[in-house]
């Protein structure tokens, strides 16, 4: 009976784990997960993407920048708060991943800006990307499009505005 019990716990543990995500990319050292893109209002000429970074290696790397047919560039940029004031700037020299260490993409924080979009950003559609890092080299990044208001790959709306697409 024992016997029994532990392997259903251990089948139950491994059920609510899940399989690793099918999006996970695997870099020299880096994994990347769930990159994900936020929709453009209409006419918009630039767009945010997102994703998590795992440096998993003993050596620091660094994003430092990338290219996609959707925009004329790609470029790594912080928005933080300064005095109450949001504030988005360029990071000239990328974004350092530390070994261990785990970097999140979100709104309002680190993120890759699509700039000079050739078209809008869709809500379903994917968008394919090459991000650079400087010793991993390139890798090609698929973001899926989430809603204007996402706050997440779930494509969540933002707080307050209750579930209200922005289409």
């Amino acid at each position: 009976m024992t016997r029994i019990s532990v392997l259903g716990a251990a089948l139950l543990a491994v059920s609510l784990i899940g399989p690793a995500q099918a999006d996970d990319i695997m870099v020299g050292s880096l994994k990347i997960s769930a990159p994900w893109a936020r929709a453009t209002p209409k006419g918009a000429s630039v767009g945010g993407g997102y994703m998590t970074i795992i440096n998993m290696g003993t050596t620091p790397d660094r994003l430092i920048g990338g290219a996609s047919d959707i925009s004329a560039r790609v470029e790594i940029h912080e928005m933080s708060m300064d005095g109450g004031v949001m504030k988005m700037r360029m990071l000239t020299s990328g974004l350092e991943i530390k070994p261990g260490q785990t970097v999140e993409f979100k709104p309002g924080g680190y993120h890759v800006m699509f700039l000079g979009l050739k078209e809008g950003l869709e809500e379903g559609q994917q968008v394919k990307a090459t991000l650079t890092f400087e010793k991993a080299g390139k890798v090609d990044v698929t973001f899926a499009v989430a809603g204007v208001g996402a706050q997440g790959p779930g494509g969540k709306a933002m707080p307050g505005m209750g579930g209200m697409k922005m289409n």
